[in-house]
């Protein structure tokens, strides 16, 4: 994997500096100065003439311009007032401005337009619900390739057995392909963050799994609290076992089934759990396809996680 230490200082950043304006770290403010990093992102996203590209922290504009440059539209989305103010004075006059429409506020909370990639040095600290935001984005995008935290992204791409494969690691997986791209060292940023860093492509599965995403991560979560724990001792825990007992009683009531008196949820759990032979399973060796098939027979026998 290709590891990119150059450091690069900017007229941008000088001006920024000389007008005194101060990143916020506590924004994930750190802004990827490095022109071969950026060169190196978009190539790995294949921007094509025709495409509108969604930008997550735009910062002063380095990345949002070399898009601009190659893309039909960047849309930017930045919470930043200032960084706003600096984005629109560097295109300000340009063959750029009217390419760029700029989304000011949370992108979390912020309705998403239609794009067709996503190319992003992300603030680290909404990594893991901007990745699930964009994978519930509909229509689907093509790909996304984004800056993270190298350990965020480490489990991103972690697999069974790994020691860093995680409920993260399986559901993003479950509803998209992820690739490794390139580490980034912390040089590379201003000012440099405290971790070493990733890029990581995503591409979204079309179509999505037929399943319900909802009821998947109900188990994983299940699973995943205690991944070295056996399925049989994760599915022992009382509010575990509480919560299906609930959720089995509503799905009853809903088709019209009735719950016998002697009825027991642990011993219906315990009698999934053998006949699916997961009983002695842990989370952290299990594949997709094993959580798949836990899940239908869960389901076949009534029980469910929402």
């Amino acid at each position: 994997m290709p590891k990119v230490r150059t450091q690069v200082t900017s007229r941008v950043h000088t001006e920024v500096a000389r007008q005194g304006i101060l990143f916020n770290k506590d924004k994930g403010q750190h802004i990827l100065k490095n022109p071969l990093i950026i060169q190196s992102m978009l190539e790995k996203a294949a921007l094509r003439p025709t495409d509108v590209v969604l930008e997550i922290g735009p910062g002063t504009g380095n990345m949002t311009i070399k898009m601009l440059e190659k893309a039909k539209k960047v849309v930017a989305c930045e919470i930043d007032s200032r960084m706003i103010a600096e984005l629109q004075k560097r295109v300000q006059g340009s063959i750029y401005q009217s390419k760029l429409q700029i989304v000011y506020g949370d992108v979390l909370k912020s309705d998403l337009p239609f794009f067709d990639l996503c190319v992003a040095n992300i603030p680290y600290q909404i990594s893991s619900p901007l990745v699930f935001k964009l994978l519930s984005h509909r229509p689907f995008f093509r790909c996304a390739v984004l800056m993270f935290q190298r350990e965020f992204a480490e489990r991103l791409v972690a697999k069974p057995g790994d020691k860093l494969y995680c409920r993260l690691s399986i559901n993003t997986q479950l509803l998209a392909r992820i690739d490794m791209l390139m580490k980034v060292g912390k040089n590379n940023f201003r000012p440099p963050p405290k971790v070493e860093s990733n890029v990581v492509r995503i591409e979204p599965r079309n179509p999505p799994p037929p399943l319900n995403y909802q009821e998947w991560d109900g188990l994983t979560r299940i699973a995943f609290v205690r991944k070295n724990k056996t399925l049989s001792a994760a599915f022992k825990q009382t509010t575990v076992v509480t919560m299906l007992e609930k959720n089995y009683k509503i799905h009853c009531s809903l088709n019209n089934k009735i719950v016998s008196d002697n009825f027991d949820i642990k011993q219906l759990i315990d009698h999934i759990l053998e006949k699916a032979d997961a009983k002695n399973k842990r989370a952290r060796t299990m594949d997709i396809d094993d959580f798949i098939s836990l899940l239908h027979a869960f389901n076949a026998d009534g029980v469910h996680f929402i």
